[in-house]
């Protein structure tokens, strides 16, 4: 058992000064005052003056590596544990990404089950850029409602030089099989839509949406801050549908990007839903910047730490209440993807939770009830670091 006195808790929402009883993997108690249970093993820790945040969602990243736009040698290697606890990241959703010719879903899966066997949570998308998309059993419904592990279809390419150009009628079929793949499987069964560069990246989906009985929501359309006018018809997407963030690209493409954490400001002001805005690192993922020939001109790899920062930047330099910043990576997450014990500190709910100082930086970080990081030093890492 683990009991925390003292911390500033937010759950996301500022809830003042609390204790937290931890059991097993989940938080079993919650309240101004909890002494120590007699008779059972208890680790306390004092967190007076420290804050108390959800386990971060990192819900894009290439968990087996991505990349490959630059030859064989720029194909990006596998995430490390160590890379999700120095980040704050306590839960990741793995994807494919560009690749879905020489890369396959099965190597996501086992990284997911790896993950898992580490102490943190992981699940993925079917799918990569292509369409028609890769698979796992030969049919992206059957993996959603089949494999435990697979909660949606993604990250399918639209609007991008890199995509394979579907058609409106393939999108919303392949949307459709999701969601009632999701619908078999109890999951979301969302479609994860990589935004290319084009104009009016936004008008598949709008006329996907148009022609069919789907909603906007059961999009989650990402990189949506990778440039001023896609960053423009976000604001009104955004009122109808998800849309998500990129963290980790922006210090690499301060040019074309958003910072992210002036995106979460400018979406909030110009009347974008809180719940719809997600932010991601897209990390493990190559960055790459192509001149107008479409020739590759440089290439970058993000990281998961970016999500943390930027969250750190939205409160700090946009004045923007921590526990609202706070829930584009957490409850937000949690609440489109259908991860219930997720994003909350809260009775009963997954104990993932990051301790942190007043500047942001970890002290202590617990997933699922494992102490993993302890003043600030890494207890755990992965099996090969």
């Amino acid at each position: 058992m683990l009991l925390l006195k003292n911390c500033e808790l937010y759950a996301p929402e500022k809830s003042g000064k609390k204790d937290i009883l931890i059991a097993g993997k989940q938080v079993i108690a919650i309240e101004k005052s909890i002494p120590v249970p007699q008779g059972l093993e208890v680790k306390v820790m004092d967190l007076k003056g420290l804050r108390v945040i959800p386990g971060l969602i990192d819900a894009h990243v290439h968990i087996a590596g991505a990349g490959g736009e630059g030859g064989p040698a720029s194909r990006t290697p596998e995430m490390q544990l160590s890379h999700m606890l120095e980040a704050g990241v306590t839960t990741v959703i793995g994807c494919l990404g560009t690749d879905g010719m020489t890369r396959n879903l099965e190597s996501v899966l086992m990284k997911v089950k790896a993950l898992r066997q580490e102490g943190v949570s992981a699940w993925m998308y079917t799918g990569s850029y292509q369409v028609p998309t890769p698979t796992i059993l030969g049919d992206a419904g059957k993996d959603i409602a089949l494999i435990e592990e697979v909660i949606g279809v993604g990250e399918i390419a639209i609007s991008d030089h890199r995509s394979s150009f579907p058609s409106v009628r393939e999108l919303a079929r392949l949307a459709a099989h999701a969601r009632v793949g999701g619908m078999l499987g109890g999951k979301c069964g969302i479609v994860n839509i990589h935004m290319g560069d084009a104009k009016s990246p936004f008008k598949p989906l709008y006329e996907l949406v148009s022609m069919s009985e789907l909603n906007f929501t059961q999009f989650l359309p990402t990189h949506i801050n990778r440039n001023s006018y896609i960053f423009e018809d976000a604001k009104t997407y955004g009122k109808k549908g998800y849309i998500d963030i990129t963290a980790s690209s922006y210090p690499y493409f301060p040019q074309y990007e958003v910072k992210p954490s002036k995106a979460i400001a400018g979406l909030l002001k110009s009347g974008v839903p809180l719940k719809h805005i997600t932010m991601t690192s897209d990390a493990c993922g190559s960055l790459p910047d192509f001149d107008e020939n479409g020739k590759l001109v440089s290439l970058e790899m993000g990281y998961p730490k970016s999500v943390f920062d930027e969250i750190a930047d939205t409160v700090r330099e946009e004045k923007v209440d921590l526990e609202l910043a706070l829930k584009v990576a957490t409850s937000n997450i949690a609440d489109i993807l259908w991860l219930r014990n997720k994003g909350r500190i809260a009775v009963a709910k997954d104990a993932d939770l990051v301790v942190v100082d007043d500047d942001f930086n970890i002290v202590h970080l617990v997933a699922m009830g494992e102490l993993m990081v302890e003043n600030t030093k890494m207890l755990r890492k992965g099996s090969y670091e």
